[in-house]
């Protein structure tokens, strides 16, 4: 959940494969430090990398909803956060639980 929270916060700042080519390397190598299938932390990473709600730079759909003057700024960011704590919550839930009824570890 770490290194999805990570991403997903990289990703709002720079473009989603910038993010993942910076930390998906790193993240694969210590997840057996760590105790974790790469294959979770490969999903988490991927799945919060595509989605950037809090900032306008995070991806173009961002910019031109924005660019209809509907809303503005400050409210981008207040939906955007709870837009992104509700990906955390369903992440986690994949996670936790969907991915081990499905037969999947979750630790090594």
């Amino acid at each position: 959940m770490g290194i999805g929270f990570f991403v997903m916060v990289m990703t709002n700042f720079i473009m989603n494969v910038a993010a993942i080519a910076i930390s998906l390397p790193v993240a694969l190598v210590i997840a057996p430090y760590l105790g974790v299938a790469p294959e979770v932390i490969f999903y988490a990473s991927l799945v919060t990398a595509g989605m950037p709600f809090m900032l306008l730079i995070g991806a173009a759909p961002n910019a031109i909803a924005y660019d209809s003057n509907q809303f503005t700024t400050g409210e981008f960011f207040v939906y955007g956060l709870y837009a992104s704590t509700i990906l955390l919550a369903v992440l986690a839930f994949a996670v936790f639980l969907l991915w081990p009824m499905m037969g999947m570890p979750v630790k090594i």
